[in-house]
């Protein structure tokens, strides 16, 4: 049997908790397309997101460690897809939209610029008089304006579901203006589902690139209850040291402690407050997928400690200084001279204001061609 479209929607009607979106039940496309004879619109969306070019470049952008730091470290291209697996764990578990999770997991970050927040607030700054920088309106710039992929209309068209899913998208370091998308409303299931993974993700993530990196004191960790479960749960101790297995096995009980938490307490709440629409989700009192408040208490300590040992330590504020100076050496560079821009770069001067397409333009740029073109800027031996 082939399972075409119509036939994937049914599946999703039958299988789908009552509050997961439909794909069949999605309000659609800004511009009106002919619906995939293979895929659900979701599916369609996740799949156009994968195929970009922003995609592709976060390969070589920073997530903590530049990319010259190592080969082994998390890139923003690794978070994504760790995001996206997580937040499909965690929408199969809860009966949710995988396809629409997923989606909404792979663009979150497209909009981030080179050497991570550091080059975020850099950004930010500069354009202070002309709108502000924030890497998750970037995102939705990107799959609305920025690629441009199809003949007949700006950006990918994804659907309203996923776009909505992106504007919402919300963390402890990220909130956008959902103005066009209900703000009164809250994000989906699955949007609220993407917010978790994310945490999820950079907190698991970052302590084991902390860890690889040699930049915690093993009795500074001993202070955090988190730390010592899941010593208890790999039968392992900080008096002796700490292997590669171990590590991962650390890392392993990490993640999957935060999913079931997740899991397990959200489902509670879902049934508590009888949820059985996803408008209903939507119109809830507070977000609905969350830690347990016990479970919560923990990860913020492991936060804290995060920001104090590893987003602080001496040599990532060095990076980041370096950084910021790389990001706004060239955001004036061009500012000042905006012939210097690329030929197809200048074209954009006649429909967007010329520090917003210079934003554009750094936002873009992966790590190293950032680097490159300081270089080529600013180095009197180095050639244009």
């Amino acid at each position: 049997m082939i399972y075409k479209r119509e036939e994937l929607e049914k599946i999703e009607q039958l299988s789908l908790a009552p509050y997961g979106l439909k794909s069949a039940n999605s309000k659609g496309r800004v511009y009106p397309e002919a619906e995939s004879k293979s895929r659900p619109a979701f599916e369609r969306d996740r799949d156009r997101i994968i195929h970009t070019t922003a995609f592709r470049r976060l390969e070589y952008k920073t997530q903590v460690f530049v990319y010259y730091e190592g080969d082994h470290y998390r890139t923003r291209l690794t978070h994504t897809l760790e995001v996206a697996q997580l937040g499909r764990s965690l929408a199969r578990g809860l009966g949710c939209n995988e396809e629409l999770t997923e989606a909404i997991c792979l663009a979150h970050d497209l909009g981030h610029p080179p050497f991570g927040h550091a080059g975020e607030y850099a950004l930010n700054a500069l354009m202070a008089d002309y709108g502000g920088f924030n890497h998750n309106t970037q995102s939705y710039r990107i799959v609305t304006q920025l690629e441009q992929p199809y003949r007949n209309f700006p950006g990918l068209n994804l659907t309203y579901e996923t776009r909505e899913g992106m504007i919402k998208h919300e963390t402890d370091y990220d909130k956008s203006d959902a103005e066009g998308y209900e703000p009164d409303k809250r994000g989906s299931l699955e949007a609220q589902i993407a917010n978790l993974a994310d945490e999820i993700a950079y907190n698991a993530h970052d302590l084991d690139d902390g860890l690889r990196a040699g930049m915690f004191e093993m009795a500074a960790l001993d202070e955090l209850t988190l730390w010592q479960e899941l010593q208890d749960i790999v039968g392992w101790h900080s008096e002796r040291p700490l292997s590669h297995i171990t590590r991962h096995e650390i890392i392993r009980e990490l993640i999957g402690k935060s999913v079931m938490d997740v899991l397990e307490y959200t489902g509670k709440r879902l049934v508590e407050n009888d949820i059985d629409s996803p408008e209903k989700v939507q119109t809830h009192s507070e977000n609905l997928v969350s830690y347990s408040p016990e479970f919560r208490a923990k990860v913020r300590q492991l936060k804290k400690f995060l920001l104090d040992s590893m987003y602080r330590h001496y040599r990532l504020i060095r990076m980041q200084t370096k950084a910021e100076r790389f990001v706004t050496e060239l955001f004036q560079a061009y500012a000042n001279e905006p012939n210097m821009l690329p030929t197809d770069t200048k074209k954009r001067l006649d429909e967007a204001p010329l520090h917003r397409v210079i934003t554009d333009y750094i936002a873009g740029m992966t790590d190293r061609y950032a680097l490159d073109e300081w270089e080529k800027l600013y180095n009197p031996y180095r050639r244009a």
